[in-house]
């Protein structure tokens, strides 16, 4: 097997069972399609572009939360500069937000990092 054909010690393109396969049922390939909104975030304006599947949830989070996906991408903002004193990729720290929200009852998987 020859580098190109390796990621991580196994072998590429050959189809294997997965004990979990990462194609849930009816996988709806529209959630991989990016989407840009123009977001106000704490009084200022800003483009952010998000792959569909998180704006959903954003959206969900924000029904839970009684608020616009607006109000809570800037308590989102607010919290990181309150907290960590920013981060330089907020696109990046909201697609994380949305998945520890979704792993919010998954103990195995939350803070773990590498």
């Amino acid at each position: 097997m020859e580098d190109g054909d390796r990621r991580a010690g196994r072998a590429t393109g050959a189809r294997q069972d997965m004990a979990v396969d990462p194609f849930l049922g009816e996988f709806d390939m529209g959630l991989i399609r990016p989407l840009s909104r123009s977001v106000r975030l704490n009084g200022f304006a800003t483009c952010m572009r998000l792959e569909q599947v998180y704006w959903n949830i954003l959206g969900d989070m924000a029904e839970d939360n009684c608020c616009s996906v607006g109000t809570l991408l800037s308590r989102v903002d607010r919290e990181v500069h309150l907290r960590h004193g920013g981060v330089k990729n907020f696109s990046a720290l909201v697609r994380v937000v949305c998945v520890m929200h979704g792993l919010k009852d998954s103990p195995r998987t939350l803070g773990r990092s590498h």
